[in-house]
């Protein structure tokens, strides 16, 4: 009759923890490398669109990310503004839409 083969670890024994160890480096070190090269840039981005759309004032000039281009001309709330993106043509867009500040304006004086 036939007897099955297994594969046995060489030396009798089993491995242990270093062996244990010495195969989960590789996995940390994958994980390490994606941190430094995916989600640490990401985060870095992030906080500098979260600087860029809370510091949005009067007379600056942004790109919303459906491509519009206009100029701020009234900042509604916390989560909107009104964008002039023709002469006497306003419209209300929320401020997490806006990608880039093309030029920052000085802010519209109030008038009397």
């Amino acid at each position: 009759m036939f007897t099955p083969a297994f594969a046995q670890a060489v030396g009798g024994a089993a491995g242990g923890p270093t062996d244990l160890i010495v195969q989960l480096i590789p996995f940390a070190l994958i994980l390490v490398i994606m941190y430094f090269l995916i989600m640490r840039p990401q985060q870095k981005r992030a906080r500098e669109h979260a600087d860029l759309i809370k510091n949005v004032r009067r007379g600056d000039s942004v790109v919303t990310s459906g491509g519009l281009i206009g100029k701020v001309t009234k900042v509604v709330d916390d989560a909107e503004v009104e964008l002039e993106i023709a002469p006497n043509v306003r419209v209300r867009v929320v401020r997490s839409l806006i990608t880039d500040v093309r030029s920052k304006g000085e802010p519209v004086k109030e008038q009397a």
